[in-house]
């Protein structure tokens, strides 16, 4: 009897990740219900700080991000975590383009500056708290990358200090100490702006 998708080693998955790098299309076939598992825990995760009546919903996040994924089938793994890292960005680009979409639809809608925990209970005030931080995380990305990585990773993909510091190939306490400087910069990022007076 096979066993199920939850009961796959780290190494067992990795495995298949560089299999299906390598075209194995059945190697993909038994990636799929661990995908599509681990992108429904991000998508509860993300969508848990959402309004109710948000008309993106969990499952057709989840959808999205798998079509999008399939696209990355010729990058080089290096594992579990690598894999899922890529998936928070993923899960990340969803909800900005839908968010993007929205705002366009409701013409004349301007993104809001935002602080970072105003964007963690968004509320009524989603796209634009998410518009106003894929910005500052673009503006981060440019100065630093890792820091960068560590948001995207916690905040969209809820991964844990251990698996960023693993994927990132760098100890816990650079994690803490990078998701740190990272919000310090991020709240003065997106915080009020003075006007010169």
């Amino acid at each position: 009897m096979a066993r199920d998708a939850d009961s796959k080693s780290p190494e067992e998955v990795t495995e298949l990740l560089h299999a299906w790098s390598r075209g194995d299309q059945a190697a993909f076939d038994q990636l799929a219900p661990i995908v599509y598992t681990e992108l429904r825990r991000l998508a509860r995760h993300y969508m848990a700080r959402e309004r109710p009546d948000h008309t993106l919903q969990a499952t057709a996040l989840v959808h999205e991000a798998y079509m999008r994924l399939a696209d990355f089938r010729n990058l080089h793994w290096k594992n579990r975590i690598h894999f899922f890292a890529i998936s928070a960005q993923v899960m990340r680009r969803v909800l900005v383009d839908f968010a993007r979409a929205r705002d366009r639809r409701k013409r004349g809608g301007t993104p809001q500056r935002l602080s970072l925990e105003e964007c963690a209970n968004l509320g009524a005030q989603q796209d634009a708290a998410l518009l106003a931080l894929d910005d500052a995380l673009n503006a981060l990305a440019s100065e630093d990358a890792r820091k960068c990585q560590v948001v995207e990773m916690k905040f969209f993909g809820g991964l844990t200090t251990d698996e960023i510091a693993q994927s990132l190939d760098v100890s816990p306490d650079t994690v803490l100490r990078d998701w740190k400087l990272a919000k310090l910069w991020l709240l003065r990022e997106m915080g009020p702006k003075e006007t010169p007076g």
